[in-house]
């Protein structure tokens, strides 16, 4: 049995051509290549952008994937973010380019692809492809993708995929096409190890290459359509629906959205407002502090701004400090108060069980409900059997409910239950976000867009400090980097129901996390959490400022997935 090589499949490029293969990445964080001829266009658009200094220029351009293939004329990729974006629906992907050797498979054309239950064929990632490839020009007929990150082999003699744990068969087959474009390795002069040509890497090229296989997966924002009605789960691309049958989705890993500036703009912007007005409240995090030695519980709480537009003679600072009347549910919980619900109950709250399967797939382990649960060799519970099914109550979806439990436990644990087709929350869910200091101000000057109206600067302060128990290394440390990190509103009507609401998500711990920084690679250290912020006043060249037509409608819609809405305003 053929077993991937080690180091994995990245490549390390000498040669200055490589070929350019464009994956989009579905709410399972699966990656789907596009077609050769769709790369090739997106390629030539990517290369007109590229600047002139191993950089992209000011990638502000959107590509248009309609004029490539008319069945994906809803669909747009736009460059400075990294997203493929659907018009019609507002759904989001996170979009990557993934260079190959020219003669890897991509580069003669070989794709592999996979049959799903409705009788369509679907593209393996292109390192899948590009690692079938290589096995079969060595003569391997049994090829493991465990070290891809799959729990099946593939026979390449019977043209067979097969889940390890269950058995279960899928059909597989070699097609060859076009070629991948080629293209010109773009990496600054001494740049070496993995060719990665993300904004993320070439825009802060002295961070060097970022390693590791999936170190742009899921920086996009999840799609957070409505609620489907409970039959078998589908991604739609233009006129191809594409199921996932392969690799149980990772369970575990902090989410970024790391492509937000953290560049400290009191010295930029705010020292310019001359004689506006700032006014100026905070909100404490109120959440357990775990301190690395020799930081002290006064300079840990604080959240101390640096000196600028606060401190001015002609500033007006108001302290409205904003305090929970009582400490929150995750609070208690990870202070030794109130014990948290056993992880059973919280599954038989929110689910009714079914006795008789329905002939569908559960899209967290990809087996049929009909067939035992594909963590139940991972997952121990003397409630729930192996196949035992349950659908969630307000929306319908159905799944094993050892998956279930197996996505509760590794997650907050808070009580809370979110389902994976839908977004749908049950309970109220609460995240992982270190102690901090949430402060607002505002000013008196407008933002491009929002010329009839002040603004509201929000300024997020967390210190270094020792991860707890709910974060991925409890007891090792965990940096902050770019505190404070300042962010802009609008100050009118919605603007100010988007800033409560954020009080919301700050309270309860949703804003930040603790994870894997996709702009450095840096492990253990504080991210973005699925919450998209403005954090430049005056261009909108990366996406992260004003104007903006739709941000706020956006960030609502974000806020809402994280289960914050109006209602919650009216609990307080």
């Amino acid at each position: 049995m053929a077993m991937a090589p080690s180091p994995s499949l990245a490549q390390v490029y000498t040669s200055p051509v490589a070929v350019a293969v464009w994956e989009w990445q579905d709410g399972l964080g699966t990656w789907h290549p596009y077609s050769a001829t769709v790369c090739n266009y997106i390629e030539q658009q990517f290369v007109q952008q590229k600047g002139q200094r191993f950089g992209l220029g000011s990638l502000a351009h959107s590509i248009p994937l309609g004029q490539a293939d008319p069945s994906l004329a809803p669909y747009i990729i736009d460059l400075p973010s990294w997203t493929q974006f659907r018009q019609d629906t507002g759904t989001m992907r996170a979009v990557r380019r993934h260079l190959f050797p020219q003669h890897s498979a991509p580069g003669r054309g070989i794709v592999w692809e996979w049959l799903s239950d409705d009788g369509s064929w679907t593209a393996y990632e292109a390192s899948v492809c590009d690692y079938l490839e290589q096995q079969v020009a060595r003569g391997a007929q049994l090829v493991d993708l465990a070290a891809l990150g799959y729990n099946y082999t593939v026979n390449c003699a019977t043209n067979t995929q097969t889940n390890k744990t269950s058995s279960f068969c899928r059909s597989v087959r070699r097609q060859a096409g076009p070629p991948y474009p080629a293209t010109t390795v773009i990496a600054p002069p001494g740049h070496t190890g993995v060719a990665c040509s993300c904004h993320q890497c070439l825009g802060g090229g002295a961070a060097g290459p970022v390693s590791g296989r999936y170190r742009h997966s899921m920086t996009n924002l999840p799609a957070y359509a409505a609620p489907q009605p409970p039959h078998r789960t589908a991604v739609v691309l233009g006129a191809h629906q594409a199921f996932s049958p392969y690799n149980k989705p990772s369970l575990s890993g902090a989410r970024s959205a790391p492509r937000l500036s953290t560049a400290n703009l009191w010295a930029g912007a705010l020292p310019s407002l001359g004689n506006q007005p700032l006014y100026r409240s905070s909100l404490s995090h109120l959440g357990p502090q775990h301190q690395p030695p020799g930081l002290s519980a006064a300079s840990a709480a604080s959240a101390s701004l640096p000196s600028g537009p606060v401190s001015s003679p002609r500033s007006i600072p108001t302290a409205v400090p904003v305090q929970m009347s009582k400490p929150s549910r995750v609070q208690q919980a990870l202070a030794g108060g109130p014990p948290k619900p056993e992880p059973e109950q919280v599954i038989k709250n929110y689910t009714e069980e079914l006795k008789t399967a329905l002939d569908e797939d559960c899209i967290i382990c990809m087996e049929k409900l009909s067939m035992a649960s594909g963590y139940s060799d991972a997952t121990d519970s003397k409630t729930f059997g192996p196949v035992a099914v349950g659908r969630l109550a307000k929306c319908s979806h159905a799944f094993h409910l050892l998956c279930l439990l197996a996505m509760y436990c590794n997650g907050n644990k808070d009580g809370s239950l979110q389902c994976p087709s839908c977004k749908t929350i049950y309970g109220e869910k609460t995240g992982t976000q270190p102690r901090g200091k949430m402060e607002v101000f505002t000013f008196q000057v407008s933002l491009p867009g929002h010329e009839d109206c002040g603004t509201i600067l929000i300024v997020y302060n967390i210190p270094h400090g020792i991860q707890g128990p709910e974060h991925p290394n409890p007891g090792k440390p965990f940096t902050a980097r770019g505190f404070p990190r300042q962010c802009y509103l609008p100050d009118n009507a919605q603007g100010r129901k988007v800033l409560e609401l954020l009080k919301v998500a700050w309270k309860r711990r949703l804003i930040f996390t603790v994870g894997t920084s996709s702009t450095t690679g840096e492990t253990d250290t504080v991210v973005w959490n699925e919450i998209h912020h403005k954090t430049e006043m005056d261009r909108n060249v990366t996406g992260h400022g004003y104007p903006d037509p739709n941000y706020l409608q956006n960030v609502l819609a974000e806020l809402a997935a994280q289960g914050v809405t109006e209602d919650c305003l009216q609990q307080q």
